[in-house]
């Protein structure tokens, strides 16, 4: 897999030690704090892109040449409320086409039944990593 970007850098989203299924954490902190003990929206949005981008490009890991993942659109249900605490999130490709993928995310916290939102992301995927 890649790097992380540097959004992931900005929200503190590190990549779960020893996990071959590509789970992000993001640490509770201030730069994702949204209400008081809280956390912020576009921060658990941006958790959840990132885990769609991290476990499509494991899925894709094997092709020759790379194509270039661009997003073409993002549902996400908000479930409830995120705490202070480290937040989880974890991909899975439900179709992988020649030209689109779609990506279901979920994103958790101290329990992976509890889901704090889930989201459905589609990617176009573009030629080669030179296209």
């Amino acid at each position: 897999m890649r790097k992380l970007p540097p959004y992931a850098d900005l929200l503190g989203v590190t990549l779960a030690p020893a996990d071959s299924r590509a789970t992000l954490m993001m640490p509770f902190g201030g730069q994702v704090l949204g209400r008081p003990g809280f956390l912020h929206g576009g921060a658990i949005a941006g958790l959840l892109e990132l885990a769609a981008f991290a476990s499509l490009e494991l899925a894709i890991a094997d092709l020759d040449p790379q194509p270039r993942i661009k997003p073409i659109n993002m549902t996400i249900d908000f479930m409830r409320g995120g705490r202070e605490a480290m937040t989880y999130a974890r991909g899975t490709v439900g179709r992988l086409g020649q030209r689109i993928a779609n990506i279901d995310v979920v994103a958790w916290q101290d329990d992976e039944d509890r889901l704090i939102a889930r989201a459905h992301i589609n990617f176009l995927l573009a030629g080669s990593a030179s296209a």
